[in-house]
């Protein structure tokens, strides 16, 4: 009798480990149908009918190529008619074709609610899918920095975070090495420690330059999730992941060593998962498999809330007015911080001892209104380590007023031609330039809608305790009326940051903000306003100045006076310098995107792929009246420029 009971559950928990076991090899096989990021773009097609024709034939052939062909990657486009659609899917490698199928036709499902938009994504753990008006195939890092991270710490956290850098570090430099663009790797823990799971993928349609180029990028935004113990990064052409959680099965992992060229891989063995014999090593694995579904689920139930971009938006939070007031000294001058063509900006000390800013939004009540709810929704929902925090809003009292997070260190402009000139190091300000690269980047490609600044300048960069600079004032143009220019003829001041083709006919792009970040990259090198002509020649002024010392290999020369000569290198300034004419060019057209702009940041060879040629310059003339306003930090003074003419090529 014992004897039979004993065997029953012998047997019982055998089937159990059957069942675990199944559950385990059906974790690292599965679709892996976790929703990453979803973007739609903001405009619709012109012709629904023709769209959604052309839409669902190139889906169509999408499939067929994925289940008659067994790819795992594939290309669509219908082109000839009206509203063309241009598609492309990738699974990652480690994928069966079955399983590829299914993240396929999910990823469909769920792009479909984009609707009518001409342009749409979807990213899963095990698939992406996307589609565009126009052909984006080389395109390497358009959405890039888009970084998600668990929220479960690995231990031990020191040495975790050791060998994950090194695994990322050989993905990073292998894969575009591999045929096909795919490496999957693991590596022990120190000795017998955890094991760290790893993939890296790119596009199969790109080159192998920008292969690096793209894993470069998305390698320096998943290491910023570590301790964690899973990250990922995603961008237009790549995806990269690590984990201590195996998400592939064993046989998909490659032997990467012959493809790190010495560049400095890990000498460290593909760990092996062995089998364990007898009946203690059966209850440990048993164990061991029960804690590792669990918390792998509550790991995903994580990474979920982490993610922006496929769902609904959470409303701001609403503050009182009368707190606001009292918070504010009755927005009292004193209180003052800033002022600017979309209102001014208070500092407000709340009754538990929270700092932050109060803007007073100066626009027509009756137009606002109507789409302040809904803005303000869009905004608050934009969370990034380079732009500015909005908490809430009010719209008591008459008033509509926003809050922000407070920036203890003001704008940029102090630091550039203020009172602070002369406190910023080269890396301060390099980190500046890059740091606010990544900001317009995530406004332009990585945020579900995409939203143009329209006003970037020193006096709209803001810096935190550790000068992180974030930018302000983003989304704020989205309140006012089509037929309205965002600048606000309340303030004279200076065009120098604004694209020619905005200034003149209106064109508006994401461009606009490229053309604007190119004149602050020669702020922060040079300490000096645009408009501010060169006291040798009392003509030019900043971007000609740039110019001509470019073409005279001299830019060294532009460098702040400020700065110790042995605190930058002369190829560091040409390269930023280059840069800057790059993202200054006309037509808009030719320059570069903020996603590409990073890459430049990053890598020595970008630029040089391109030289720049002669920007448009500003000539001697009557006024234009221009917004110089200020957010969250510091007062700024409303510089008037004369600007009449561009010349150029």
């Amino acid at each position: 009798m014992a004897s039979s009971a004993v065997t029953r559950w012998w047997l019982s928990l055998i089937s159990w480990v059957v069942v675990v076991l199944s559950i385990s090899k059906q974790a690292t096989a599965q679709p892996q149908i976790n929703l990453l990021n979803r973007g739609c773009s903001q405009y619709n097609a012109t012709n629904i009918r023709n769209f959604f024709d052309n839409l669902n034939a190139t889906f169509s052939d999408l499939r067929n190529q994925l289940s008659n062909e067994s790819k795992l990657f594939a290309t669509a486009q219908q082109s000839r008619s009206s509203d063309p659609v241009y598609a492309m899917v990738q699974c990652r490698n480690y994928l069966s074709n079955s399983d590829c199928l299914t993240c396929y036709d999910a990823a469909v499902a769920q792009i479909r609610n984009c609707s009518a938009s001409n342009g749409a994504r979807v990213i899963y753990d095990g698939c992406f899918l996307r589609y565009e008006s126009n052909s984006f195939y080389d395109q390497t890092t358009l959405p890039g920095n888009v970084q998600i991270c668990s929220n479960r710490t690995a231990s031990p956290a020191v040495a975790f975070n050791a060998a994950a850098e090194t695994l990322l570090q050989n993905l990073e430099l292998a894969t575009p090495r591999i045929s096909g663009y795919f490496a999957a790797t693991n590596t022990e823990v120190g000795n017998g420690g955890p094991t760290i799971y790893g993939v890296a993928q790119c596009a199969e349609t790109i080159s192998q330059s920008g292969c690096q180029d793209c894993l470069t990028v998305a390698y320096r935004n998943i290491i910023g999730c570590l301790p964690n113990a899973d990250g990922r990064a995603i961008d237009a052409a790549c995806f990269i992941r690590y984990s201590n959680t195996a998400f592939f099965a064993e046989n998909q992992t490659i032997n990467i060593t012959p493809f790190l060229g010495g560049g400095g891989g890990s000498s460290k063995k593909n760990a092996i998962i062995g089998g364990v014999v007898g009946g203690a090593g059966l209850v440990l694995i048993i164990a061991a498999l029960f804690l590792w579904y669990h918390l792998s689920r509550k790991q995903k139930v994580a990474a979920r809330g982490n993610i922006l971009g496929a769902t609904e938006l959470q409303g701001p939070n609403t503050y009182n007015y009368k707190d606001l007031k009292s918070a504010t000294n009755n927005f009292s001058e004193k209180n003052k911080i800033g002022e600017g063509g979309f209102g001014d900006v208070y500092k407000a000390t709340l009754q538990n001892g929270n700092i932050i800013a109060v803007k007073k939004l100066d626009l027509s009540i009756s137009r606002a209104k109507a789409d302040f709810e809904t803005e303000v929704r869009l905004i608050s929902n934009v969370h990034h380590r380079n732009l500015v925090r909005l908490l809430g809003c009010c719209t008591k009292g008459g008033q509509l007023l926003l809050i922000y997070e407070f920036m203890p260190n003001g704008s940029l402009d102090r630091y550039l031609y203020g009172d602070k000139r002369g406190t910023l190091n080269w890396k301060q300000r390099f980190n500046i330039i890059f740091g606010t690269a990544r900001g317009l980047a995530y406004l332009h490609d990585q945020y579900h809608v995409c939203i143009i600044h329209r006003d970037i300048k020193p006096s709209n960069i803001l810096l935190d305790n550790d000068f992180i600079p974030k930018i302000a004032d983003f989304g704020l143009a989205r309140l006012l009326p089509e037929n309205q220019s965002h600048v606000s003829t309340k303030f004279a001041g200076t065009l120098g940051y604004t694209a020619p083709e905005y200034a003149i006919h209106g064109h508006l792009s994401e461009k606009v903000d490229t053309y604007s970040f190119g004149v602050v990259i020669l702020e922060v090198i040079s300490g000096r306003r645009c408009t501010q002509m060169n006291d040798e020649s009392d003509t030019e002024y900043l971007l000609e100045e740039a110019w001509k010392l470019h073409e005279a290999g001299m830019e060294e020369k532009l460098v702040d006076e400020t700065l110790d000569e042995n605190d930058f290198k002369a190829k560091d300034v040409k390269k930023l310098i280059d840069i800057a004419l790059a993202c200054t060019q006309s037509p808009a057209s030719s320059r570069p995107t903020m996603s590409e702009v990073l890459v430049m940041l990053l890598t020595d060879n970008s630029v040089e792929q391109k030289a720049p040629s002669r920007p448009s310059f500003f000539d001697s003339g009557k006024s234009l009246p221009v917004d110089s306003s200020v957010s969250t930090g510091s007062t700024q003074s409303n510089a008037t420029a004369s600007v009449s003419r561009f010349t150029g090529r």
